[in-house]
């Protein structure tokens, strides 16, 4: 039986991370042939390796998404071998820890290091690669967050940037066929979720939950399987919630 990826390339951009594995380890799991990218070169390989000895195809490269040059010199190379991309996901941000979640006080330095990560990376990298998006009317997803929807916080703000960067993104390569949605997920128990808050904080926000549920990393490299699958055809320019009904109770940092 065919796999529904089969025979499609997908780019995972902050593949060394939780997040990022999940979207390696399903998309892989659906046949389709991998381009990881972090800038955690060791951890990114030990990704790579483990998927390769699974027989994956997977390419690995270090990339450093706050440098415009890195971004542009690595989709010059990849557009030379590769003349078509089925599916970017610009999962890749940073958040440092406690500093990120904070509002007042933070140094412009900051401020524009979180926006050129976890905003304007996403852009750069899909206009750079539009040349093989548009060959394979292919897709991108942004990695979003729930706390974009309550902009209290660096992290927050930067992601509700990255929402509204989305409808512009759709609206602009949509002539060409691509189709650009993010996903806002919820707290997950990844690397750079749970473990980044105090178990009293991650309990609380478990209780404001519709769902009484753990969120995990698959919940999210789940739905981006349906966003980016001939299913999902007709959605464009979204952002989809995965919070387990969090907003509905009015989460709050």
């Amino acid at each position: 039986m065919t796999k529904r990826y089969s025979n499609k390339r997908v780019l995972v951009t902050g593949a060394a991370g939780g997040m990022g594995q999940a979207f390696a380890r399903r998309f892989s799991d659906e046949g389709a042939e991998l381009v990881l990218t972090d800038v955690d070169e060791k951890g990114l390989e030990q990704v790579a390796a483990a998927l390769r000895a699974q027989g994956v195809s997977c390419s690995a490269h270090r990339v450093d998404l706050a440098q415009e040059s890195g971004i542009q010199s690595f989709a010059v190379e990849f557009c030379k071998l590769h003349p078509q991309l089925d599916v970017l996901v610009n999962n890749a941000g940073i958040a440092y820890g406690e500093v990120a979640h904070r509002f007042l006080g933070l140094s412009q330095e900051k401020w524009l290091r979180f926006l050129a990560v976890n905003t304007v990376a996403p852009l750069l990298l899909a206009e750079a690669l539009r040349p093989a998006l548009a060959g394979a009317r292919g897709v991108v997803i942004n990695v979003s967050s729930m706390a974009s929807y309550v902009p209290a916080t660096a992290y927050g703000v930067t992601k509700a940037a990255l929402n509204a960067m989305t409808y512009g993104m759709a609206s602009a390569f949509g002539n060409d066929g691509i189709r650009v949605n993010a996903i806002a997920p919820g707290i997950m128990e990844t690397p750079a979720g749970v473990a980044q808050l105090p178990p009293e904080t991650y309990a609380r926000i478990q209780g404001q939950q519709m769902l009484k549920l753990h969120g995990t990393a698959d919940d999210i490299a789940n739905l981006a399987l349906f966003l980016a699958s001939e299913e999902a055809r007709f959605i464009t320019g979204d952002t989809m919630l995965c919070d387990a009904g969090n907003r509905i109770r009015g989460w709050r940092p």
